[in-house]
């Protein structure tokens, strides 16, 4: 028996290893008695038999009001997506690896059976990482907005140019700047785009925001750790002869234009993760990162 009586199962790889893995999943939740509920674009692109007994398939925003756990196949980039779409749901999501990095997915192809069964009986840690709310305001007009686990990046968009724009916390004026643009970023997402952009790496339970330039034309400008309850303005410059856009989570793009503003902060609803019992954050740094192991291992 399991404690979750209906799991979602959204995978994002089209390709022959994801739609393997869908349906193996779906295979084994069956023999655990539980419903399979599966997003109808992952049923598409795995080609899920959507008259086998016990498959509902629906839409994303049902899978999120319906389910008591969300599964994602896929890589750090499809876990990120589910978490956009899911976090308002409140629904705990657990990550199967079948893209590259995989650091926020935890499970490996071949421990499917036995770390989904350990979760599914109660042997799991579950984990709460806070997102980041964007939105574009232009003469004190909100254009657009979306969510971020990761990051809130602005950056010159096709072309490479440098950016002008001004930076403030909590209304105060922090710098002006001339750069290929900055990084907003998460704890989570500080192993991410922020990592390859020379910031720190925070711990997932820090409550604070990471602000790394990118490429700045002066060498004192460095990455700044801020509160977590911060709001971060950003003032895009008037001068910019690239057309700057605003992405969350490298995934969603927003052209912006000189004078709008791109203000971030935390996001009121957290997003839960689960993970095997075994989860270890800088286990997992050591082994996605490449770090040294124990000095008698070597020797």
């Amino acid at each position: 028996m399991t404690q979750f009586s209906r799991i979602g199962l959204i995978g994002r790889l089209n390709n022959d290893r994801a739609k393997y893995t869908v349906r193996r999943l779906i295979q084994f939740l069956q023999t655990c008695e539980a419903i399979v509920v599966v997003e109808q674009q992952t049923a598409m692109l795995c080609e899920v038999d959507t008259e086998y007994p016990g498959i509902d398939v629906v839409d994303m925003a049902e899978l999120g009001r319906s389910c008591d756990l969300a599964i994602v196949v896929g890589g750090d980039g499809s876990l990120l997506s589910g978490a956009r779409d899911l976090v308002e749901y409140n629904v705990p999501i657990l990550g199967i690896n079948r893209g590259r990095l995989g650091f926020l997915t935890d499970i490996v192809p071949e421990d499917i059976e036995q770390k989904i069964s350990e979760v599914l009986t109660g042997k799991y840690v579950t984990e709460e990482r806070f997102m980041l709310d964007m939105q574009v305001e232009r003469a004190g007009q909100t254009l657009c907005g979306g969510d971020a686990l990761n990051d809130v990046v602005l950056h010159p968009g096709e072309f490479i140019r440098m950016l002008e724009f001004e930076l403030y916390v909590d209304g105060h004026f922090v710098t002006s700047q001339r750069s290929d643009g900055m990084i907003v970023s998460t704890p989570t997402g500080s192993t991410a785009y922020a990592l390859s952009g020379g910031g720190p790496i925070m711990h997932p339970k820090l409550d604070a925001i990471g602000l790394i330039p990118m490429n700045p034309h002066t060498l004192s400008s460095r990455p700044m750790v801020v509160p977590g309850d911060s709001v971060i303005d950003i003032l895009v410059g008037e001068g910019n002869s690239a057309i700057p856009q605003v992405t969350c989570d490298g995934q969603t793009h927003d052209p912006v234009r000189g004078g709008d503003r791109v203000v971030i902060s935390k996001k009121p609803q957290k997003l839960l993760l689960i993970h095997p019992l075994n989860h270890n954050f800088y286990e997992r740094c050591r082994s996605k990162l490449g770090w040294g192991g124990h000095l008698l291992e070597k020797s």
